[in-house]
């Protein structure tokens, strides 16, 4: 199973914050990503996005195909993107729009086998792969894409 974890892109501050917009600087990011995805996507790719209105505007420069999962909001956490995204024993790919702090929580259980508490910049995007070698189950990162890179 592929993995991919988006981090929605700049928006404003304020509040109510579901309803926070991107920033001219966040819808560039989101479309700089969006490119880079097309061109890289995994086959079968499920694209699952947090409620708010930043998450829902970041996946749409991407595509208009996503379903909104009320758990990957801003109060989400760890167990609930899990479960969500099936990981690591779905088929496919999962792609997950959403927010801080649970996407770096996930990513450094991912890689460390701990939740710490990592940050995973706006608009930039972690690619996860699960494998098994000699019957053990491996996490491998494939790529970390800053929003500007992309």
């Amino acid at each position: 199973m592929d993995l991919l974890l988006w981090r929605h892109a700049e928006a404003v501050d304020g509040s109510p914050d579901h309803t926070r917009e991107l920033t001219p600087r966040g819808l560039k990011q989101a479309r700089r990503m969006a490119r880079w995805l097309e061109e890289h996507r995994p086959k079968q790719l499920r694209v699952l996005v947090s409620p708010t209105l930043r998450t829902r505007q970041t996946a749409t420069a991407f595509t208009d195909n996503f379903q909104i999962v009320p758990s990957l909001g801003p109060e989400g956490n760890v167990p609930e993107l899990l479960a969500a995204t099936g990981w690591p024993d779905a088929s496919g790919a999962a792609l997950v729009v959403g927010h801080q702090p649970a996407l770096g929580r996930l990513a450094a259980l991912l890689l460390s086998g701990v939740e710490a508490d990592w940050t995973i910049k706006k608009g930039a995007l972690w690619w996860f792969t699960n494998r098994v070698r000699e019957d053990e189950s491996q996490t491998v990162l494939r790529a970390v894409i800053p929003s500007d890179f992309a």
